[in-house]
């Protein structure tokens, strides 16, 4: 099996932020047993949820018995080890979570919060996932999103080139274009 080493089990941790919201769905979405399950069906073995300014706390688990290893915190001075670490992430809709993950080149799955209101954060997602960069999903169909993910179908988000932007900045301000 490609998940072990010398027989020994791989870890193959799944990231969740919120960034600095409260998104109580979609943390209660990642503490049920359908996702929970779906997970470690898909051969991750750790879930740490940074769950912001929510209000649900989700069951840890040292998953000794074979389940999923299971750990939170509410906020992190900087969540970039976590991510880099990860080898899913499932986050909310904020632009800066999702282009530091796709940055990073992990696979994404972002959930979109519906009970804010003007959501234009999910304009941003959907379109993301119509261009194959991520998958996009509601708390409420997040384990269907895993269950039917290929992660291999997932194409890697182009890096912008600020060059021309930093020129129209400067030229702008007034500086020498700099050749």
């Amino acid at each position: 099996m490609g998940d072990t080493e010398d027989g020994i089990k791989l870890k193959k941790t799944v990231f969740v932020t919120v960034g600095t919201t409260c998104f109580d769905a979609l943390v209660r979405a990642v503490d049920t047993p359908e996702v929970k399950d779906e997970l470690l069906k898909r051969g991750y073995t750790h879930l740490i949820i940074q769950m912001g300014r929510g209000s649900y706390t989700p069951t840890k688990s040292g998953g000794d018995d074979g389940s999923l290893a299971v750990d939170f915190f509410t906020f992190s001075s900087s969540i970039a080890d976590h991510l880099r670490s990860a080898s899913l992430v499932i986050s909310h809709a904020g632009s800066g979570s999702i282009f530091e993950t796709l940055r990073l080149g992990k696979p994404l799955i972002v959930v979109v919060n519906e009970d804010l209101m003007d959501n234009h954060q999910s304009e941003l997602a959907e379109e993301l996932a119509e261009r194959k960069h991520l998958y996009c999903a509601r708390p409420q169909t997040l384990n269907q999103t895993i269950a039917a993910m290929n992660l291999e179908s997932l194409l890697p988000y182009p890096s912008g080139n600020a060059i021309p932007v930093a020129k129209l900045i400067n030229q702008f301000l007034g500086f020498p274009d700099d050749k």
